[in-house]
């Protein structure tokens, strides 16, 4: 199986395809998630480690349903040959209504058939309010034309 674009990495293909992942996490559906990453995928999420695509939709499946009306936006911080390294922010509420916005980093590392084999992500969670959410997009893939991570100051 095949996910282009394929490594290595330029500028535009970094970016189509962090957005890609980005568009795929903000599906919420972990089955079509974890298809972007290999069979025997590793990942480091916050404290948790993960290795395999059955245990990244686990690990999805849980992380859904417990952070409701998830929304996310990635970035491209840095390329090279295989590599991407992304920030993002995501906002979410808990099942008591709190809102929180994570902030956090990922480093990703492709194999030539362009699926993730390492995803390490460093996710900080901060509680906002309610007004101050700045990601109002209707759930699904963000609009084309709503600010970046960079144009809303994040």
């Amino acid at each position: 199986m095949s996910r282009p674009p394929l490594p290595p990495f330029t500028a535009e293909t970094a970016a189509q395809k962090a957005r890609m992942a980005e568009d795929a996490w903000n599906t919420r559906e972990p089955a079509r998630v974890a298809q972007a990453y290999t069979v025997d995928s590793v990942w480091r999420n916050r404290a948790e480690f993960l290795q395999g695509r059955d245990a990244i939709e686990a690990f999805l499946t849980r992380k859904w349903a417990r952070e409701l009306d998830y929304r996310l936006i990635k970035e491209v911080w840095a390329w090279h040959e295989n590599r991407i390294a992304v920030r993002f922010a995501y906002e979410w509420r808990d099942d008591s209504g709190h809102w929180f916005r994570s902030y956090g980093n990922e480093n990703w590392e492709f194999d030539e058939h362009g699926l993730m084999r390492r995803r390490i992500a460093s996710i900080n969670d901060h509680p906002i309010a309610e007004s101050d959410r700045k990601y109002h997009w209707p759930l699904g893939r963000r609009p084309d034309d709503h600010p970046s991570l960079s144009d809303l100051g994040l």
